[in-house]
């Protein structure tokens, strides 16, 4: 019966080992779900003397054959340790499939499973927490202190130090998802090489440029309502040779962000002091869009717009040929729910 916070987990899947069974990821940030779901499956694989081999089991292998993860789950196998199962929640991934598994220890492989922003009494992150033999693992993104240790981390593995003003620049510049922050850090690394230290010129140089700007301009219309102008807005940046994926984490940051100034204001704080605690800091430019943006999007909406970014983020990570249209879609749902809520439209 474990329930790990987000601060616990890295330490949690550092000592992990064949006593739990299975266990949940969960989290809006689908990139470092994945990315400690991962590195869990493979703690548990190399547990068992011999090791196990990590099985991973995706939807589409469910819709050819619904039983298979049920049959890999209860599965001795013949060579080499127990097997890890590593899969995802979905439609044929559910509470009401896995309970048997975990409520009559009929498992013989371990079980990893990654989801997306878990409500407390969602039924899957339940049973995870209250399985003797289980636990769930929250996710949520990287914070300021969290990032700066990856980074430096990172750095480190790669023989570089960091000034203390790139670090705050380069910190300012990531986080909205674990997959596309390492994938950030290894342009850097690769871009320095030679280099003994990263400095602020190459942050400038690597990470962010021109293009902050037109990304700005496509969510700043999106989480406005403005459907027509994030389309437009987006078509240009793609053009310019930026990825959709690039799209969906602004949008994420963006949402994060907003979500953020908003749970402020639900807790007692003014407009003019949830802003100031923002980093980094606000635009003068931005602010009054972000004012008016904070009053359209109530924190239920919020927490809804999060896990489907999130859910996009997944999708288009393993379906690189849908990227696009799956931006296209996200922007068009986010437009639609903003302009839902303006004022003098009708409820």
């Amino acid at each position: 019966m474990t329930a790990v916070k987000t601060h616990q987990a890295d330490q949690f899947i550092k000592s992990l080992d064949s006593r739990y069974r299975a266990v949940l990821f969960y989290g809006p940030d689908a990139g470092l779900v994945s990315e400690r779901a991962r590195m869990a499956a493979q703690r548990l694989a190399a547990a068992s003397n011999p090791p196990g081999d990590v099985l991973r089991i995706e939807d589409a292998d469910l819709e050819m054959e619904p039983d298979r993860l049920l049959v890999e789950a209860q599965t001795v196998p013949m060579f080499g340790g127990p097997k890890v199962v590593h899969t995802r929640a979905s439609r044929r991934v559910t509470a009401q499939v896995l309970k048997p598994l975990l409520e009559q220890e009929t498992l013989a492989a371990s079980l990893v499973v990654e989801a997306g922003n878990l409500r407390p009494d969602d039924s899957l992150r339940q049973l995870f927490e209250k399985s003797p033999k289980a636990a769930a693992v929250a996710c949520f993104e990287d914070e300021g202190r969290d990032l700066a240790s990856l980074v430096r981390e990172t750095l480190r593995e790669a023989g570089l130090s960091i000034d203390p003003e790139a670090l705050q620049l380069l910190v300012s510049r990531l986080g909205a998802d674990r997959a596309l922050t390492r994938g950030e850090l290894e342009k850097l690394v690769l871009y320095t090489r030679g280099k003994t230290r990263v400095e602020v010129d190459d942050i400038d140089a690597v990470v962010g440029d021109a293009s902050e700007l037109a990304l700005e301009k496509v969510v700043l219309a999106a989480a406005s309502g403005e459907a027509d102008r994030a389309l437009t807005e987006l078509d240009r940046i793609l053009a310019s040779g930026e990825s959709a994926q690039t799209v969906i984490v602004a949008v994420q940051r963006h949402f994060h962000r907003l979500h953020r100034l908003r749970t402020s204001i639900d807790a007692g704080a003014t407009m003019e002091s949830a802003l100031k605690q923002l980093r980094p800091p606000v635009h003068f430019k931005v602010r009054p869009v972000l004012e008016a943006q904070c009053r359209t999007w109530t924190t239920p909406m919020l927490q809804v717009a999060l896990t489907q970014i999130a859910d996009t983020a997944k999708r288009a990570r393993l379906n690189a040929s849908l990227e696009i249209p799956l931006t296209e879609r996200l922007l068009l749902d986010l437009a639609r729910n903003a302009a839902d809520r303006r004022p003098g439209r009708p409820r």
